[in-house]
């Protein structure tokens, strides 16, 4: 219920509001690139807003979005050779583990 006395209708992730087909909404995507401008290209992209718009073609829904690159400040070698080093270990202990029960 809420506050009003109305009922509230759940709704599966991902599904339109009306689940019947009745409903005559479009979406419209709104991209920025590193500069600041207006692109077209996903790739370029680095952040914006996509738009949820009715059978009017009235806003009814935004959501902003954005990404960013960040490095992490401890990490003395670059990601790639860290996640090298983390899966060589990983089949190192995969190794000791199976010699020592004796399945290799």
């Amino acid at each position: 219920m809420t506050a009003g006395g109305g009922r509230i209708r759940a709704r599966p992730m991902g599904t339109p509001d009306d689940v019947d087909g009745n409903s005559a909404r479009s979406y419209k995507a709104v991209l920025v690139d590193a500069d600041g401008n207006h692109t077209e290209d996903p790739s370029q992209a680095v952040g914006g807003e996509f738009v949820e718009l009715d059978g009017a073609a009235r806003p009814t829904r935004r959501t902003w979005f954005f990404s960013s690159e960040a490095e992490v400040k401890w990490l003395p070698v670059g990601e790639a050779a860290f996640l090298l080093w983390v899966l060589a270990l990983l089949v190192g202990v995969w190794l000791a583990i199976g010699f020592a029960l004796g399945l290799i």
